[in-house]
């Protein structure tokens, strides 16, 4: 097929000097940072549904998106074609991964036969592309939200039916990112909850999930597929309350329900955001559980109460990130993924590569932004001297669990009264945060 982005050839980096409009300022892919290039360190991946299916339709107009390659029908063909735009629009960009849904990248059939009969059809192409290009599969995923049959969820459906059939999906879509070589794969309840508890029974919902996530599991070893699990939690929209709605509450399930060694978590800035948190927040949250797994690179926009998707370019915000990710020791899993769409206003092709070199430059500079933090030290040791009366003499006897009450009690008839608190010093950290940015 004729190429879909003629006039556009691979993003060079040039450069902070650089006022080239389609090139990297701060995003060179070979530079060192922290011990590794930047590729390894920010794993760079672009989303199939909002890059190459969004329409760039709103709740009060139709979609505004160009997509010359695209023909506007749901044939296998058309799908096909749209790969290798997709791929092409990839390559030039030079992101290492991709990921998808599998209702993204191939049309529904009117039976689920004939849908992985299609779905098999565009794999093929899939994996043609990816040996052409070098470009691997971050995440598959199963699209267990957006037809009508999935009204009242697809694991918590209170319809037994509908919750063998989301099963039957959710088997194929792994099968398939196994045979992509995909590193990891992610559930995302986008109805796994309620809008009213007056018909809801939240136990059995619950447990339900709980037996559909096991039997994912129990798959997954049976078939040798060696990615990484993820929950992406999500507070609300579609519905009222979801049940994997914060870091914490994902992280509750997942004990409560055994499954705490089995799935890691894959973070979103923007849910972070309805769920009343910030991604700084909960990437604290995951990371002290040692269940960070994969980043969703995108933000809301706090003037408006819903999922806006947008492209991250707060460097404030990518240091957090990248702070967070680098006290792990990097990225073992997952990647820095661009869940994140174009506005209705950008609906041209290249507004698609404006986009995403935004991004990643942005992340590019909270990444070298984050690794001199960690150079400095002084972050570092401020928090370290703030929690030195825990390293020794009565806290360290009290993390280690050899004192007891009437000990704490002794200790404090003795002594009198605490030792002075020091200062938290909020604004001075502030201030050398900013002395970095």
């Amino acid at each position: 097929m004729p190429s879909a982005f003629p006039n556009i050839s691979r993003i060079p980096f040039e450069g902070s000097k650089s006022k080239k409009p389609l090139a990297f300022k701060h995003y060179n892919a070979s530079e060192l940072v922290d011990g590794k290039t930047m590729k390894e360190q920010l794993r760079f991946s672009v989303v199939y549904w909002h890059t190459f299916r969004n329409r760039l339709a709103d709740p009060f107009g139709a979609g505004t998106a160009i997509r010359p390659w695209d023909d506007g029908t749901e044939s296998v063909k058309n799908a096909q074609n749209r790969v290798h735009a997709a791929f092409e629009f990839i390559e030039k960009l030079g992101a290492p991964f991709y990921a998808f849904h599998d209702r993204d990248v191939a049309p529904e059939g009117s039976t689920l036969k004939q849908t992985n009969k299609n779905l098999d059809a565009v794999v093929r192409v899939l994996k043609e592309e990816q040996k052409r290009t070098g470009i691997r599969l971050l995440w598959g995923t199963a699209c267990l939200f957006a037809h009508p049959r999935y009204v009242h969820g697809a694991a918590t459906s209170c319809n037994a039916d509908v919750f063998a059939y989301a099963a039957a999906q959710m088997k194929k879509a792994i099968e398939v990112t196994h045979e992509l070589g995909g590193e990891g794969y992610v559930f995302w309840g986008g109805r796994e909850g309620y809008s009213t508890l007056w018909n809801t029974n939240m136990k059995r919902e619950l447990d339900h999930l709980a037996r559909f996530l096991h039997m994912a599991v129990d798959y997954k070893k049976r078939i040798g597929f060696k990615g990484q699990f993820y929950i992406e939690p999500k507070p609300k929209e579609p519905t009222k309350h979801q049940y994997d709605s914060d870091a914490a509450a994902c992280l509750n399930f997942l004990r409560e329900y055994d499954l705490i060694g089995q799935l890691k978590l894959n973070l979103e800035t923007n849910h972070a955001t309805l769920a009343g948190h910030t991604m700084q927040h909960e990437l604290e949250v995951a990371a002290a559980a040692d269940a960070l797994g994969s980043i969703d690179a995108n933000t809301g926009d706090p003037l408006l109460g819903w999922d806006t998707d947008q492209f991250l370019t707060d460097v404030y915000l990518t240091t957090q990130c990248m702070l967070a990710i680098l006290k792990m020791g990097g990225f073992r899993t997952g990647g820095v993924n661009f869940d994140a769409k174009v506005r209705r206003e950008s609906f041209e092709p290249v507004d698609l590569f404006h986009a995403h070199i935004g991004g990643m430059d942005a992340f590019a500079r909270g990444l070298k932004i984050a690794a001199a933090i960690r150079r400095d030290g002084r972050l570092v040791e401020f928090v370290k001297q703030r929690y030195s009366s825990w390293d020794s003499g009565i806290g360290a006897k009290i993390e280690a669990g050899k004192i007891n009450l009437r000990e704490l009690e002794a200790y404090m008839l003795k002594k009198g009264e605490a030792a002075p608190n020091s200062s938290g010093r909020q604004e001075f950290l502030e201030n050398l945060i900013n002395e970095f940015i």
